[in-house]
């Protein structure tokens, strides 16, 4: 019993020192990892037109960040602008991030306008290099043109110019009588928005709004002058120099940053975001179109290929899951599928250049129509369009050529290939006139009312089903001078 009890007392022991020896273990390999995290500082790149490819990119950045309890989030930016409504998922990711973000516009000669203005003016801490800009932030129609109402610029009123009456339109927001009901509710809808994101973090709310109504850009040193932006850092060394100690508002709190010693993390986007960045290219979606058209075309043409069609059906749905997240005019797609028709015809139904010519037109009309070149970034190279132009062109051009050749040449196939060609004879020929003969690779049986020796060269002069009426060559030529003198 004594032995017994001596155990009881000596394995619990044991269990409690095991028990502080792994949790002092763990301890030891999770350490790192925190300090690592606590201390890190992701950075995202952006480059390009504002699309959905880009706001998925910030979704998961942020998203990471936020995993790893990442100190600070660097924005790198320069953009033209972009889609609204990828740019206000962003502003939306950005508000509700629980890690700070600091939007950079660098490098140097970079820019934030049109909607790359929100996006930095949605951002905890504004930050600029020197020689880069900000705004011209006013909406873009999906038909061209911006949206600002009549009013907004210096265009003399028709309707005061013709004697009309206009009381009977809507106010404008500065109580002009000019401008349709949508363009009023854009500009309005813009403006509000981006004053309600200067305010958030006390900014200059009425510059904000001028550079929606007006269009007005800022230089970095004009934006830090009238508080538009916080800091001009010269570098990301420099940027971080200043953000340390710097404090900002998050969910409500104010938080200190601290961002000396920091660990630098670029977060790279994944397949998928890489994916959808190069679809999302006009250029790339055209080409695809194109690829998938031809492809399908060729399929119906020539059934049970089968790679055709398959690379059609799935460059086709490619380009269409692509034309959703893309401004489209669809008259301008719908020229583009008849001149892709039309030149496809071409070389089924020979009109000598006609339907070629109809289609390319068609075709630079509707690519040049199809994608709103005054939307920032999603414009479409008119280089790039006469280029595939001038390929068809040439294409066109070969194929009308090769067409007068085939013309020009004749009957391949049946008697119309025969006749008048020349041959050898296998044998010679028999007292009746019949023999042998070789032609296109073959032996005819063969007649002639002249004498006609082996190895002797001969004409086809007619063709009585599958008998040949031939003559020597010598005879067919002197016939032929003797009717050219006559």
């Amino acid at each position: 019993m004594k032995i017994l009890s001596r155990s009881r007392r000596r394995y619990p022991g044991r269990l409690r020192v095991l028990a502080k020896a792994c949790v002092a273990t763990a301890i030891l390999l999770i350490w790192p990892g925190i300090s690592a995290t606590a201390n890190t500082v992701v950075v995202l790149e952006i480059d390009g037109g504002i699309g959905v490819a880009t706001s998925e990119y910030l979704s998961s950045g942020i998203e990471h960040a936020e995993a790893v309890n990442a100190e600070l989030i660097i924005l790198n930016m320069d953009t033209p602008g972009g889609l609204v409504s990828p740019m206000r998922d962003m502003v939306q990711v950005i508000l509700g991030s629980s890690v700070p973000v600091v939007t950079y516009v660098t490098p140097s000669g970079a820019r934030a306008d049109s909607a790359g203005t929100y996006i930095l003016l949605a951002s905890h801490v504004a930050a600029m290099a020197p020689t880069t800009h900000l705004g011209a932030a006013t909406p873009v129609s999906l038909g061209g043109g911006d949206a600002t109402p009549d009013e907004f610029s210096d265009d003399p009123d028709p309707a005061k110019e013709s004697g009309e009456d206009a009381s009977d339109e809507e106010p404008g927001p500065s109580g002009s009588q000019r401008g349709s009901a949508m363009e009023r509710k854009v500009l309005n809808d813009a403006i509000a928005y981006i004053r309600t994101l200067a305010e958030r973090y006390d900014r200059n709310a009425d510059w904000a709004e001028d550079a929606v109504r007006n269009a007005a850009t800022l230089t970095a040193r004009e934006a830090l002058a009238i508080n538009v932006i916080e800091i001009i850092a010269e570098d990301q060394a420099d940027l971080l120099r200043q953000l340390d100690g710097f404090e900002v508002t998050v969910n409500s709190e104010t938080v200190a940053l601290a961002t000396e010693d920091v660990d630098i993390e670029l977060f790279e986007p994944d397949w998928r975001i890489k994916i959808l960045s190069v679809i999302s290219n006009p250029e790339i979606v055209l080409l695809l179109g194109m690829i998938g058209l031809y492809g399908l075309m060729y399929e119906g043409w020539n059934p049970g290929a089968i790679v055709p069609g398959v690379v059609g059906v799935i460059c086709l749905l490619v380009a269409a899951y692509a034309l959703q997240i893309l401004p489209v005019n669809y008259a301008g797609l719908a020229l583009i599928i008849v001149g892709l028709a039309l030149m496809t015809a071409e070389a089924f139904a020979p009109s000598f250049g006609a339907l070629g010519l109809g289609g390319i037109v068609a075709f630079v009309f509707g690519a040049i129509m199809m994608f709103d070149s005054d939307i920032p970034g999603y414009g479409i190279s008119i280089t790039f369009v006469l280029s595939i132009a001038v390929a068809a062109a040439l294409l066109l051009i070969w194929m009308v050529t090769f067409i007068l050749k085939l013309r020009r040449r004749g009957a391949v196939s049946g008697s119309d290939s025969i006749i008048g060609g020349v041959g050898t004879a296998l044998v010679d020929f028999n007292s009746e006139g019949e023999g042998q003969v070789w032609l296109e690779s073959e032996a005819w049986s063969a007649r002639s009312d002249v004498a006609i020796e082996k190895d002797q060269r001969i004409v086809v002069t007619a063709m009585d089903g599958l008998t040949l009426e031939v003559t020597p060559a010598p005879a067919v030529e002197k016939t032929q001078q003797t009717q050219l003198q006559t």
